[in-house]
């Protein structure tokens, strides 16, 4: 089959399983995200530690899963504050690892340093990115709002599109190259197109309706995930290149693996979620 049809029918079915999930249950979509941080950081162990570690590997998914459960039960069911402590268990665990770990010449120091950097990494690059999107799922009285989140990734997917589409007519073969050493496919064209497409994008939202949060903030989160995005990209890409690695995996034909869609949100998303946290926009 033709890669592009590949690619396009793999990304349908990949937008409808996420938005799907997201408009039609709490617990479904938590469920699909929680699914999404489990084979993210299996992609991202395991192009860093390749098979071996598995123990580490385990314990560092178990404390993300922890920590995204928990986040989801506090802002979901109000559970106490004191809860969110839990994560600290696996954690500890985590660390009481690296003790007995020994690298390639049976000796514990070594190789066990780089290990434990992949390892927590992995939680703080992508399962805690995750957890934070429960801070705006809710609104203040615990009701169920997924609009923000879906403005999020409508936001996302305007700029890869448009990316995708100003980079391929303007920027491949006399554009200006964006990051060639990381990225050579990418253009500053392509980067001017997907921003602009994403602010109209937030625009047609916010005029809408969808949500209501002021045009000003409207078009400041855009930019926001417009840039940021980019530059998730951009570090996923160099941190497969560091690796000798060009998909993180094969989950998505034609696409790669799911650390490959995300990659942008796990910087992006973040900056957004602090952003409307801090002007108090939910």
């Amino acid at each position: 089959m033709n890669n592009t049809i590949v690619r396009s029918l793999s990304g349908a079915i990949f937008l409808i399983v996420m938005t799907g999930s997201l408009l039609w249950n709490p617990v479904v979509f938590a469920a699909v995200m929680l699914l999404s941080v489990v084979v993210m950081m299996w992609e991202y162990l395991t192009i860093s530690l390749g098979k071996n570690f598995k123990t580490g590997k385990i314990l560092s998914i178990i404390t993300g899963v922890t920590i995204f459960v928990l986040f989801f039960l506090a802002n979901a069911y109000t559970i106490a504050d004191r809860y969110l402590y839990l994560a600290a268990l696996p954690a500890a665990l985590l660390f009481c690892s690296f003790i007995f770990e020994k690298d390639s010449k049976g000796e514990v120091m070594g190789e066990g340093y780089e290990r434990a950097f992949f390892t927590i990494t992995a939680i703080v690059y992508i399962a805690l990115p995750f957890a934070l999107t429960n801070t705006i799922l809710f609104n203040n009285n615990n009701i169920y709002s997924p609009n923000l989140l879906l403005f999020l990734f409508i936001l996302l997917w305007s700029s890869d599109v448009g990316a995708y589409v100003f980079g391929m007519s303007f920027g491949q073969k006399n554009g200006h190259k964006l990051y060639p050493e990381i990225s050579p496919k990418k253009s500053w064209e392509g980067f001017w197109g997907g921003l602009g497409v994403t602010l109209l994008s937030a625009l047609i939202i916010e005029l809408t309706g969808f949500i209501s949060i002021g045009i000003i903030h409207t078009l400041a989160i855009a930019i926001i995930v417009s840039v940021f995005g980019v530059l998730g990209d951009l570090a996923e890409s160099l941190f497969k290149r560091n690796f000798a690695v060009k998909d993180s995996g094969s989950i998505l034909p034609g696409h790669g693996g799911l650390l490959d869609r995300f990659d942008g949100a796990l910087i992006a998303f973040p900056i957004a979620i602090v952003y409307l946290k801090i002007f108090c926009l939910i």
